[in-house]
């Protein structure tokens, strides 16, 4: 993910806090004016950045979706074709996001159905994109199983490293010695999923 240590901007921040707070109480439980309050400017004054709500929400899903395929095409064209490499940079920034992220996480799962259908369809073709990448390299290292365990295993193990939410905060809230044991966890629940491919195709 993303290694900027400059500050954020101010669209940056309210996009953020925007985030924290619909993830925490729900799309509809947020006013415009508490948002402005978080990042310390007018609720009226958040419409010199954005639309409205919608256009948040809109920005946050669409944002996180494609830097994640940006990410994962990174990937690909700095692991010089080694797909063990690939693989383990693939879950590594996964894991990255799933820490770094949750509250997107949280929307993902609650809000999606009230973007824009142009939108929603923006976030499912790009996080089709960002699966095929995995599929991709789990077919490289397992060539015995097909396009569709392979793309299941994918799916498995997403919904392993997205359930971050769930942790609590005490899996990386200002204790780098709890995050790096939460990331070793799930990196290695992660790879041996994939590791249970090995072996002939299930009957």
């Amino acid at each position: 993910m993303s290694t900027r240590t400059d500050a954020p901007t101010r669209r940056e921040q309210i996009l953020r806090e925007a985030a924290r707070l619909f993830a925490e109480r729900g799309f509809h439980g947020v006013g415009v004016d508490e948002i402005g309050a978080a990042v310390g400017i007018s609720g009226p004054g958040l419409y010199r950045h954005f639309a409205g709500k919608d256009a948040m929400l809109a920005e946050l899903l669409v944002g996180i979706s494609e830097r994640l395929l940006d990410g994962g095409r990174r990937r690909v064209e700095e692991s010089d074709g080694d797909p063990d490499a690939l693989l383990a940079a693939l879950i590594d920034g996964h894991i990255d996001f799933a820490l770094n992220d949750r509250s997107l996480i949280t929307l993902h799962d609650r809000e999606l159905d009230r973007l824009r259908d142009t939108d929603r369809k923006r976030v499912r073709q790009l996080q089709r994109q960002y699966v095929e990448l995995w599929v991709d390299v789990v077919r490289r290292l397992h060539p015995e199983q097909s396009e569709q365990q392979a793309r299941a295993a994918v799916h498995a193990v997403f919904g392993l490293l997205n359930s971050t939410p769930h942790l609590g905060s005490a899996s990386t809230a200002g204790d780098p010695a709890a995050r790096h044991a939460t990331e070793a966890l799930l990196r290695r629940l992660a790879h041996g999923a994939f590791d249970a491919l090995a072996g002939p195709p299930e009957a």
